[in-house]
């Protein structure tokens, strides 16, 4: 245990696999306590990972953790997370919203059902955690939030359009959730709060991905898990001028990275 995150307390969604598992046990393992969420407590039938496993992993490491099991596209469930993880932790210091829908298919065909799922997890649960966060933050004097997002936000270029995975409409929520980072950060800068995203350059083979589109991509189109990570780290600790970013993870390790001040 290191130590960099000694004392901090920090909320992670998408913790029972994945990114949000492996950012929730780097934390832990530096120091911090740590509540996490997701709809699999208990392990799952096809796919590895349960918050049960990562709050076990955890509390290995000599971390508390405070289990919340929540559906993120339910506002009902959304509202019981932050005062949850608040009175099992005694307060929050970092949120990372690492949660996110994906449903890969041609636009054209996304149906009313789908939009508004993807939507309320990757747009309006980021929105809400940060909404119900950031008064106890303020309070505090300071606080540091890092969205996961994605290069999918971005346009693809053409005609002619070369496209692979249809991803237009997870990046249609990410590209919001990056223009609602930007606004967060602007709102509160000067308060103490910090507010970034963070994507990585290339896929992340976490246990999620893998299923969906494992078989599509080669070598040089991934990224490690450790990097990712420690980009979301550093977010975790920037100085209070650092804020309102979208960041790329490699890009992030390879400049003067954010500090802890």
């Amino acid at each position: 245990m290191s130590g960099r995150f000694e004392g901090r307390r920090a909320l992670v969604t998408g913790a029972s696999r994945g990114i949000g598992a492996a950012v929730a046990l780097q934390l832990a393992e530096d120091g911090a306590d740590v509540a996490i969420v997701a709809r699999s407590v208990e392990a799952h039938q096809k796919i590895a990972g349960s918050l049960n496993e990562t709050a076990e992993r955890i509390r290995q490491l000599g971390s508390r953790c405070v289990v919340i099991g929540a559906d993120l596209s339910s506002d009902e469930d959304r509202s019981r997370i932050v005062p949850a993880a608040i009175a099992g932790l005694g307060g929050l210091d970092i949120l990372v919203n690492n949660a996110a829908a994906a449903i890969y298919q041609p636009p054209e065909t996304y149906s009313l059902k789908h939009r508004r799922l993807s939507m309320e997890v990757n747009y309006h649960a980021p929105a809400d955690l940060m909404q119900a966060l950031v008064p106890h933050l303020i309070e505090a004097g300071e606080g540091w939030i890092v969205n996961l997002t994605s290069s999918a936000a971005g346009y693809v270029a053409g005609p002619p359009f070369v496209v692979g995975v249809q991803i237009g409409l997870y990046g249609a929520t990410k590209a919001a959730l990056n223009r609602m980072t930007n606004a967060m950060g602007a709102s509160l800068h000067g308060t103490g709060v910090r507010v970034n995203a963070v994507m990585p350059r290339a896929a992340v083979l976490s246990e999620g991905a893998d299923a969906l589109v494992g078989d599509r991509l080669r070598p040089d189109q991934m990224e490690s898990m450790e990097s990712m990570v420690e980009a979301v780290l550093l977010l975790c600790e920037c100085e209070s001028d650092c804020t309102g970013g979208v960041y790329v993870s490699l890009d992030l390790l390879a400049q003067s990275a954010p500090t802890k001040p």
